[in-house]
């Protein structure tokens, strides 16, 4: 697959579910099973890539034509477990958040109005043909959404530091963990905000990504990747960063009744993604 650039891309993080084949009816399940033995598998950025590409044309072209053929591929256990890229799908609900992403000026200059009510005026009559179609990934820019680390612990962090000079590897931060342990502590967690606090986003936030995780086999992976914030993260505030284990740690302590001990679980998550906005102001 030809590359579109070799820059990096930053700024976007990743929720993701890696379903086992057996979820997919065929003729897709055989589509991915072919396709997790092909060599030379993309990565995120190459579909970051592609979806720059496709806004450098005039006019810009928002959503794909065609709904993309790739996925990431994890073998969980012995088991092939795949996440489509569904890259179409997600073009099309990430337009209705360019509002709150831009001011209406600058969004007319990216992408003139026409073009938006075009993309969604196909989107409309698409959904008429698939009304339950969902994506396997979600994503954030400059930022891991609160809700997020809630489905994972600080025990299944993984994070490697990279490596500089040929064959290089990247650096890396994320989690990955099985459904049903995410589903638990969905759950655990809606049951202790809801009795401790008002609604609010958090709360709004985790009860959307629990219904998004029903919709999915019970024998699937979830992943939580910093994607390609880590490159623009200096090393040592990623090594520091458990905002897992501070989210963990700041439901237990409401749990316990313990207000003090969550506001300083709470203040340490604020601090640290402060300080991640301001490199997003100052770019």
């Amino acid at each position: 697959m030809p590359k579109v650039s070799s820059v990096i891309v930053p700024y976007t993080t990743y929720l993701r579910v890696y379903e086992p084949l057996a979820a997919f009816p065929e003729p897709e399940r055989g589509h991915w099973a072919r396709y997790a033995r092909r060599p030379g598998r993309p990565s995120y950025q190459d579909e970051l890539r592609r979806s720059l590409a496709d806004l450098l044309p005039t006019p810009p072209v928002p959503v794909p034509v065609h709904e993309s053929s790739e996925a990431f591929v994890l073998d969980v256990d012995g088991v092939v477990c795949v996440c489509p890229w569904r890259t179409r799908l997600r073009g099309w609900q990430a337009l209705g958040d360019l509002a709150e992403e831009f001011a209406p000026t600058l969004l007319d200059a990216v992408l003139p109005p026409v073009v938006r009510r075009q993309a969604t005026q196909d989107y409309e009559r698409w959904l008429v043909r698939n009304p339950d179609a969902r994506p396997w990934i979600r994503t954030a820019t400059w930022q891991v959404p609160l809700n997020w680390f809630v489905l994972v612990s600080d025990e299944e962090r993984e994070h490697v530091k990279g490596s500089a000079g040929p064959g290089a590897e990247p650096p890396l931060l994320r989690y990955r963990t099985p459904m049903v342990q995410a589903r638990r502590r969905v759950a655990r967690g809606l049951r202790t905000l809801k009795e401790a606090i008002d609604e609010g986003p958090l709360i709004d936030g985790l009860v959307d990504v629990g219904r998004w995780l029903e919709e999915f086999h019970p024998r699937s992976l979830v992943e939580l990747d910093y994607g390609g914030l880590v490159h623009v993260v200096p090393a040592g505030e990623l090594e520091g960063d458990h905002s897992a284990a501070d989210v963990a740690e700041g439901i237990d302590a409401l749990r316990r009744g313990d207000g003090a001990a969550a506001g300083e679980a709470y203040g340490r998550l604020v601090e640290r993604w402060r300080a991640i906005r301001d490199l997003r102001s100052a770019n």
